[in-house]
């Protein structure tokens, strides 16, 4: 069978990359050598750096006024002083994209912060991601960037890991936290994983204004596998409409 026709696809996103997982053949490629802004994509490189650490995911961690979000001074609904362990810090932080959970687990690394940012680029490097750089652990900064060819690099590597595999699939969670007693609900930033004809096999959503909107998955749709990195698109629903639009593709 004959390869789709590339002029044949029009996405929203700026920047957009998709290969079949198992050939390593590029099926579709848009400015995906183009270094832009990568919002939330972030975490997927923080949850890679605390797992590289192997510190204790049981540990305890204390929210305090440190991760508040003094850039884009975002909204949370994680009060100040909550303790909650490692583990479900780092769940929401892929599930749900809460930044004050990344902030968390940057700040609670061994040196700190800086150490943590020092970390990040480090693992960029081992990984090859030359176009790629970081200056905070959630994204929240537009001096975090990349390229749709860097992340799908990215992408490859936070599959090996199968702790971010599980919190990027969960479609939402009841999270318990311990002082103060409270409960919040959660969902998925993702609609997708909610979608079993998309079968998403990992996934992080991203948006800030110099961003745009970003989607980073791998997901077997149908019969092929794919890794998909939609970067720079405007409209909420746009990346999910490009992802869509994909697949219609594929199928073509």
């Amino acid at each position: 069978m004959a390869a789709p026709n590339p002029a044949k696809l029009q996405l929203r996103s700026s920047s957009a990359l998709v290969l079949d997982v198992n050939s390593g053949k590029t099926l579709y490629q848009k400015n995906a050598a183009s270094r832009r802004p990568i919002a939330s994509l972030t975490k997927l490189m923080t949850a890679l750096v605390v797992l590289d650490a192997r510190q204790d995911l049981d540990q305890i961690l204390t929210v305090d006024g440190h991760d508040r979000d003094t850039i884009k001074h975002t909204y949370s609904r994680i009060r100040m002083g909550t303790r909650i362990s490692r583990r479900d810090a780092l769940h929401l932080a892929l599930m749900s994209s809460e930044n004050r959970m990344a902030s968390a687990l940057a700040r609670h690394y061994p040196g700190g912060r800086a150490a943590f940012i020092r970390a990040m680029n480090h693992k960029a490097r081992q990984l090859g991601m030359r176009n790629s750089r970081f200056h905070d652990a959630t994204g929240l900064s537009s001096s975090n960037v990349s390229t749709a060819q860097d992340l799908a690099r990215l992408l490859s590597a936070a599959y090996r890991q199968p702790l971010i595999r599980q919190f990027t699939q969960d479609g939402d969670e009841e999270m318990r936290f311990r002082t103060p007693d409270y409960s919040l609900h959660f969902n998925n930033t993702n609609p997708l994983v909610k979608n079993p004809d998309w079968n998403v096999r990992l996934s992080k959503t991203g948006f800030t204004n110099e961003a745009g909107r970003c989607l980073l998955m791998r997901a077997k749709p149908d019969r092929q596998e794919l890794a998909i990195v939609l970067l720079n698109s405007f409209g909420k629903r746009t990346p999910i409409g490009d992802a869509n639009r994909i697949r219609k593709w594929l199928k073509s």
